[in-house]
């Protein structure tokens, strides 16, 4: 029902347009009333405006006249304050507002829009479309001081809101954008958003586009839906400022007290869904990037792109994209918050210069995972995503952790060296370990000398100075060829021949290999402790 659209004889104005029809003239008497004028029928099938139910004269007025109430309408009745409300009414021709500055508060719900809405440049307070049937909105470097709310809208031809100022929030929940000719559905690059910028369980069939757009709080994709098989991008954002965080999350069916939290247990929800690339690179995150159960729906040429992303936290636990890269080169994390299954295979994942401080895993990520995460990273040998798991694992006090990575990088670089240098590191392996395992040089050590020790007490050992030498003792003598720098007295007194001097060469070297493995072990110690 109308509120306050009865007229009385003197409530007419005497520049009262003398073309209105009885529709307008309502509309226009509500206006000055600051009441709701709405012309539904009460049948929730005839008064859908996306349906196809015909909406006759009865129930239709002009978008000249709303321009002109709404730049130059009549004063407010005594003691009112002019809006324009309107439910249920079809709008005819094009709502131009171009360039112009509307004061009056503008609320429309459930219209039906005959052509497009065109507000580039113009200057609003608050403006809401609710539920409204829109060939396409136009309004590049639109300004408003309070809200522009588009919620459960559909767009036939798009929505343009290049360089537009929205003092607080932009809504667009549940609205459905399919694109333009240019084959964008919402082209809002260099938006400013004040607060946040709401768009759960959108419906996006084409491009969205936030290049260089600035969000004061949050942008908010929760459930939403972006589809585009036209071209690579389903959202291009490089450059994106958001001042809290990016939601690409679930979000609650049938419940608004969900928006902005977690959907309660039992809670029917919807996923964000992307269907096309995504393009994040040189985004800067003021509290995290979220992607928990997001589905990305890839080509093999496209990708999840977050190249050079600053944030705080990235919370990787979204579905493994079956095709398509995800692109991490030269992001910079602190706390990277990841599950092992999250990721793609081998090939499909580029890290290069992504630096993180923190691993956080949600679930089991043994550290055999985890090599394989950087082996899939590092299609050709590279030790930084190696350096950097190390270097992360031992500042998170995993010193173990860290030295099997680091051996793991060793053995990925023997794959890449000649055949010669391949069969040196295969013996480095086996004998120490590369040195990671102390231990092991220890043991080897302790084999050589018990060996040693053996063959040389078969040695024939003629001495070198006559009667000036020590007692001949295999054992310290073997001991003495192992250890370097340390003289036990038995090297240098004895002459030995043929075979027994080669073996006395091999003790020497293997004795500062192996020595040398066993201090940088305990040097390692004695760092940690």
């Amino acid at each position: 029902m109308t509120e306050g659209a009865g007229l009385r004889d003197g409530d007419l104005p005497d520049d009262l347009p003398n073309d209105l029809t009885a529709a307008e003239l309502g509309m226009w008497q509500a206006f000055r009333n600051g009441s709701v004028y709405d012309l539904s029928s009460g049948d929730t099938v005839v008064d859908d405006p996306h349906g196809g139910h015909p909406w006759g004269d009865e129930r239709t007025v002009r978008a000249r006249i709303i321009c002109w109430l709404l730049l130059d309408g009549p004063p407010a009745l005594a003691g009112r304050v002019s809006s324009l409300k309107l439910v249920g009414v079809r709008i005819s021709d094009a709502m131009d507002l171009a360039g112009g500055t509307v004061v009056p508060y503008v609320e429309m719900r459930g219209c039906r829009f005959d052509q497009e809405i065109r507000l580039p440049e113009a200057h609003f307070t608050t403006m809401r479309l609710v539920d409204c049937a829109v060939p396409r909105l136009e309004a590049a470097r639109v300004h408003t001081e309070g809200d522009l709310h588009l919620p459960r809208c559909r767009f036939q031809g798009g929505i343009r809101l290049t360089d537009a100022q929205i003092g607080t929030d932009l809504l667009l929940n549940q609205a459905i954008v399919y694109r333009d000719r240019s084959g964008r559905s919402i082209a809002a690059d260099g938006i400013s958003v004040g607060q946040d910028l709401q768009a759960e369980m959108l419906e996006s069939h084409g491009e969205l586009s936030l290049r260089g757009a600035s969000i004061g709080v949050s942008l908010s994709l929760r459930g939403a839906r972006l589809v585009n098989p036209y071209t690579r991008l389903a959202l291009n954002a490089p450059q994106l400022t958001v001042g809290r965080t990016l939601y690409l999350t679930p979000a609650g069916v049938g419940s608004p007290l969900l928006s902005g939290r977690t959907p309660a247990r039992g809670t029917r929800i919807q996923r964000f869904a992307c269907q096309g690339g995504v393009r994040l690179d040189d985004g800067r995150f003021g509290d995290a990037v979220d992607l928990e159960r997001a589905r990305f729906t890839f080509s093999d040429e496209q990708e999840l792109s977050l190249r050079r992303i600053q944030t705080p936290e990235l919370r990787f636990l979204g579905e493994r994209p079956e095709r398509g890269r995800v692109v991490l080169s030269g992001a910079r994390v602190v706390n990277l918050m990841d599950r092992a299954d999250a990721w793609p295979g081998p090939g499909l994942l580029h890290m290069g210069g992504f630096s993180y401080e923190n691993l956080v895993p949600r679930g089991p990520f043994p550290l055999e995972r985890r090599l394989e995460w950087v082996a899939a990273a590092t299609a050709e040998y590279n030790p930084e995503p190696y350096e950097r798991l190390a270097a992360v694992l031992r500042n998170g006090g995993e010193d173990e952790d860290a030295r099997e990575v680091l051996l793991a990088k060793q053995r990925r670089r023997r794959e890449t060296l000649p055949p010669a240098a391949k069969l040196w590191g295969y013996a480095q392996d086996w004998m120490v370990a590369y040195g990671y395992r102390p231990g092991r040089a220890a043991v080897w050590m302790a084999v050589l000398w018990a060996a040693s020790s053996v063959a040389f007490a078969y040695a024939d050992h003629p001495p070198i100075k006559g009667s000036e030498h020590p007692a001949w003792n295999p054992a310290l003598f073997a001991l003495d060829l192992l250890l370097p720098v340390i003289d036990l007295g038995q090297v240098g007194f004895w002459q030995l021949r043929g075979g027994w001097q080669w073996l006395a060469a091999a003790m020497i070297l293997l004795g500062w290999i192996l020595a040398t493995t066993v201090a940088a072990g305990a040097t390692r110690m004695l760092r940690r402790s």
